[in-house]
């Protein structure tokens, strides 16, 4: 981005504008009454990282926007219970269900479920690790994602995950060879979201709306910066000689220095000047009202919340409010982001788990367990019940039993 503001031609030289990543200097010319002016422009924008790492602190551990979306989103997923099917017939005692009640001595069934949802949410992918005993599958470990690496084949498909922790690196298969039901035999458990430029790995939801984080985040350290400084705007120092001369060199030298370190950058927004004798001090930046900060911020907001799928309304952001009320809301964040989500996850653990519990293995939500949906369960009940040319076993199979 160019700087609005140009020089004269005796200051820029040759009528050139001057960058606006950096701070004009301009020395008074020969003759009475000349001065100078040191205007701030604007500087190029800093993104932050779009890893892992980078992402759970901007994000998780310092918006409270995506903090509270992406906790919305774990906890009302975990929170789901699960129903296990071998073919068309439910079993209820299931070993695949008490493991995944209880995956490993640390942590119970919602605190993995949620900790799994937490990592594909902020990475786009979800590693599990089985622990194998006496051919049994005893224990399911979750991988922080960003100690793993993809090993690729010859073929470029996956063949192994290196993850690191603690200085060692182990090597895990992406794939058993010989693997059936019975033998005990798993690889790891590799989930990952879309991502249209990557093979292998997928995509968060919070790179799509890294822009609005990073502005997000940036109005608030702004906002901050410029109340510890008694909320004073900047604007550009200016000096005009009442006897004819000018600064020396040392004098210049020293306001320049005092500038840099004293009054730039966001944690010095605002911070007041103290002006001696010919200086000047001309505001020139926007206003906080006029920037509306606050504006800047909601709908900075509202594009993190549109990223991760939950409804600005059960944030709490003003504005965009399209659905008629809370409840309305409450069941497209269900029905939307919640239930895609925890499809996905029972798909991959179905698939994965079938090799030693058995193929014909389905895991499928309890959407009978949803409070947010039983306004819907009802209407779908009233209107089954009132269906007189289906059996009593039609209506079962018509409502999920």
């Amino acid at each position: 981005m160019k700087s609005p503001f140009r020089l004269p031609r005796f200051f820029a030289g040759e009528g050139k504008a001057v960058s606006a990543s950096a701070v004009v200097e301009a020395k008074a010319v020969a003759g009475a009454g000349a001065g100078f002016a040191v205007i701030s422009g604007e500087g190029a924008a800093h993104w932050s990282g779009r890893n892992y790492a980078a992402l759970a602190r901007a994000g998780f551990m310092k918006n409270p926007v995506a903090h509270r979306a992406v906790r919305m989103i774990a906890e009302a997923a975990a929170a789901v219970p699960w129903l296990a099917y071998e073919g068309r017939a439910e079993v209820t005692d299931h070993a695949a269900l008490s493991l995944l009640a209880r995956p490993n001595g640390r942590q119970g069934g919602a605190d993995f479920l949620e900790a799994l949802y937490g990592h594909l949410l902020l990475s786009g992918n979800a590693y599990v690790e089985p622990l194998i005993v006496g051919g049994r599958v005893r224990e399911l470990h979750l991988l922080r994602p960003d100690r793993v690496a993809i090993v690729e084949g010859r073929d470029g498909w996956p063949v192994a995950y290196d993850y690191r922790a603690g200085g060692v690196t182990r090597r895990l298969p992406a794939e058993v060879e010989g693997g059936g039901q019975g033998d005990g035999r798993l690889a790891v458990l590799h989930i990952k979201l879309f991502h249209p430029l990557d093979d292998h790995s997928g995509l968060s939801p919070l790179v799509a709306a890294g822009a609005a984080l990073d502005l997000s985040n940036a109005a608030s350290g702004w906002n901050k910066a410029l109340l510890d400084n008694s909320a004073r705007p900047s604007g550009a120092l200016v000096y005009q000689p009442k006897d004819g001369g000018n600064l020396s060199p040392n004098q210049y030298d020293r306001l320049k220095e005092q500038l840099e370190e004293g009054y730039a950058g966001a944690v010095n927004a605002g911070r007041p000047l103290i002006l001696e004798g010919g200086l000047d001090w001309k505001a020139m930046a926007l206003s906080p009202k006029d920037m509306d900060f606050m504006e800047a911020k909601n709908g900075a907001a509202r594009d993190i919340a549109l990223g991760l799928g939950v409804p600005p309304m059960l944030l709490g952001i003003p504005g965009d409010n399209t659905y008629a009320n809370y409840q309305e809301a409450h069941r497209a964040f269900y029905r939307l982001t919640v239930l895609p989500m925890i499809f996905r996850i029972a798909g991959s653990f179905s698939a994965w788990l079938g090799g030693v519990f058995g193929e014909k293995l389905r895991l499928e939500p309890d959407l009978d367990r949803i409070a947010g949906l039983a306004t819907e369960r009802e209407a779908l009940w009233a209107r089954v019940g009132a269906a007189s040319f289906l059996s009593d076993d039609e209506k079962r199979e018509a409502v999920g039993y």
